[in-house]
């Protein structure tokens, strides 16, 4: 989870989560995220031109940015009474970073031009920012550019970009499921290797269990 944190410790945090992300999704064969293989190649590849040679100069992301991306996130996992958000586990600012420092320009600029088209959606639809929309408005918005964007997943050709929703929830799911929080909170984890139980009773209502990273 990255929180509180020196650069040089949100680096090698990230590095951490980036292996947890590589693991998890060889379980899934890679080829279900982002419509092939994006978030694979993000975890696995060299970091993209854009954040070596002008991250310092010119943020991929700026503050309210990654704020949106926090709020995004956390209506797609919510607090709920068992478990604290994506937001509390600072989902927001781990997509930044993976966008930023890992996905090609391509898919970067249809990332960002998706979050401003995510804003005017909003507007048009309630005449307000998503940031300043309501928790009922926000989860309409987001149920309906869901829809809109399993229907492009769906007919897209294949050398046509993602739609950048299916990257927002993916790198929520993934950012929030590596977390902290999302490992022991919203799942239960043991580390592992561990003792081997074959079998374990189960009862109504449990959580899953957090897959090793």
């Amino acid at each position: 989870m990255i929180t509180n944190t020196t650069p040089s410790d949100a680096h090698t945090e990230l590095l951490h989560r980036r292996e947890a992300i590589k693991r998890v999704s060889a379980l899934f064969g890679g080829v279900a995220l982002i419509g092939g293989s994006a978030l694979w190649t993000a975890c696995t590849g060299e970091r993209s031109p854009r954040a070596d040679a002008t991250r310092a100069d010119t943020p991929l992301f700026s503050s309210t940015d990654v704020v949106l991306l926090d709020e995004v996130a956390d209506t797609i996992l919510p607090t709920t009474a068992r478990s604290p958000g994506a937001k509390a586990a600072k989902v927001g600012p781990f997509i930044a970073l993976m966008v930023t420092d890992c996905y090609a320009p391509a898919d970067q600029e249809v990332f960002r031009q998706g979050l401003a088209a995510l804003d005017a959606a909003c507007r048009a639809a309630h005449n307000t920012t998503f940031l300043g929309a309501t928790a009922t408005q926000r989860l309409a918005l987001l149920e309906q550019i869901d829809r809109e964007a399993k229907q492009y997943m769906d007919t897209r050709r294949p050398d046509a970009p993602a739609h950048y929703f299916r990257m927002v929830k993916e790198l929520a799911l993934f950012g929030y499921f590596t977390s902290e929080i999302g490992a022991t909170k919203a799942m239960r984890y043991i580390e592992s290797p561990g003792r081997f139980d074959p079998c374990v009773p189960y009862v109504a209502g449990e959580t899953s269990w957090a897959n090793h990273a």
